[in-house]
């Protein structure tokens, strides 16, 4: 169901339901105060029956029986009867009413406690009336013809009071919904308009300050976002295309050019050694990439890893690649625990090859001591890398993390551009960070932040 006619449904129903319990509340009042005024009405005159008839009664035994009771009757189909403190009924309003009601809410009957009852069409009330120390019971019974023809007219208006309002308030919810969604109708609308070849297209915000604008500016950022990182999809895919195209034709023109000019060993032997490493940077170029792809990858079991070990094996790496390089390690403050203050949650492989990147970035720039730090801060490990090397430009620091992007100072060197982008993929992988910081001719500081397992 589309949110319009959700809320026209809802907003009906809810309305329809307060009206139809104000219009509940209105009729059940009204009726209430009608039997309770009719009540009174009847006990009133039940009590005044009694006061004009009891004097008589000590006057004239009989005389009680020729009173003129039309002359007392002033409600519809009244009917008024009186019993004596004995029970025996002294007087009826007409000879052939039936007793059978009031005899059987007789006894029912106390000071202080009428009876309420219908005898078939007709509403009566039992009450008693103190007359020279006797208790005498008085039964009044009628029809409120008026008050009940009232609360019909008042039914009637109701009804169709509500089916009038459902049709206003059907059409004031069509329209409540209709202004509410125009905004999501905009917003709708101008993202189709966005494709692929046109994400620098972003959505109106409107005021700025409602739902819809903050869906709205939440979607502007997403579409920011996915903007990025197509552009840097399109750039790593040229620059990958290029640094691939390279080495494979040089390697292709080193072997036809050996196999058409080569003519002794020597020769073949010399292109032969020159097209394996055009091969072997081939190789370590699509490593790279593989291992980029692989940092990209968010599905990795996560296991409860050792930083302290992955960092041992990456510098022993290291320092069997580079044995001429000095590599000092040493750890900062630890917190005072028996638990191993060392454990994060991740993938042992992924984070040693981080560590490895950065470790093998400071001995290749540079030809004096590097510095590694391991550290626990609030909850986190951190590993810093110093080096006194070659550094980096600021203009061009906030670029050396993007994909085959190298600084122009260490183009001069071997490397593919991709060991900073898989060491921060790594890093955002496992909720850490990777910060920069570097002067040209004075080296470069990188510091690894990850979270504990703990």
């Amino acid at each position: 169901m589309l949110i319009r006619n959700k809320l026209i449904l809802r907003f009906t129903l809810l309305v329809l339901a307060i009206q139809l319990c104000f219009s509940a509340f209105i009729y059940f009042f009204h009726a209430a105060t009608r039997e309770q005024r009719f009540t009174q009405r009847l006990a009133g005159k039940g009590i005044m029956t009694a006061r004009l008839l009891l004097p008589q009664q000590q006057q004239k035994e009989r005389a009680i029986g020729s009173f003129h009771r039309r002359d007392l009757m002033t409600i519809i189909n009244e009917q008024i009867s009186i019993y004596d403190p004995q029970g025996h009924l002294i007087y009826t309003s007409a000879d052939n009413l039936s007793q059978r009601q009031n005899s059987h809410y007789l006894t029912r009957v106390q000071p202080g406690r009428p009876a309420l009852f219908t005898d078939g069409d007709l509403e009566a009330i039992g009450i008693t009336h103190e007359y020279e120390g006797r208790t005498y019971r008085i039964f009044a019974a009628g029809l409120d013809q008026f008050g009940l023809m009232q609360l019909g007219k008042l039914r009637l208006i109701l009804l169709v009071g509500n089916v009038g309002s459902l049709v206003l308030i059907i059409l004031a919810g069509w329209y409540f919904a209709d202004q509410s969604l125009k905004p999501m109708a905009r917003v709708v609308n101008q993202v189709e308009r966005i494709t692929a070849g046109r994400l620098s297209l972003r959505v109106d915000e409107g005021n700025g300050t409602d739902e819809i604008a903050q869906l709205a500016v939440t979607f502007n950022q997403m579409l920011t976002r996915v903007e990025q990182a197509f552009e840097m999809q399109k750039n790593f895919l040229s620059h990958a295309s290029h640094e691939l195209r390279t080495p494979l034709a040089t390697v292709l023109g080193t072997l036809e050019t050996s196999y058409a000019y080569d003519t002794d060993l020597p020769e073949a032997r010399q292109s032969t050694a020159s097209a394996i490493e055009d091969l072997k940077h081939l190789i370590g170029l699509t490593n790279a990439l593989l291992a980029l792809a692989k940092a990209e990858d968010t599905s990795f079991r996560r296991d409860t890893v050792r930083l302290d070990e992955c960092l041992t094996q990456a510098l022993n790496y290291c320092q069997t690649k580079y044995p001429d390089r000095r590599i000092q390690l040493e750890f900062g403050e630890l917190p005072a625990t028996d638990n191993d203050p060392f454990g994060v949650r991740g993938n042992e492989q992924l984070l040693t090859t981080a560590l490895l990147n950065l470790l093998d970035n400071a001995c290749k720039y540079s030809a004096g001591a590097v510095q590694v730090c391991l550290s626990y801060r609030v909850s986190a490990l951190t590993i810093t890398v110093r080096d006194t090397g070659i550094g980096i430009a600021a203009t061009e620091l906030p670029r050396v993390t993007d994909a085959l992007y190298r600084a122009e100072n260490s183009r001069h060197m071997p490397g593919y551009g991709l060991g900073l982008t898989v060491t921060q993929k790594i890093a955002e992988r496992h909720g850490g960070t990777l910060a920069l910081a570097s002067a040209p001719d004075r080296g470069t500081t990188a510091t690894l932040t990850l979270p504990t397992a703990a």
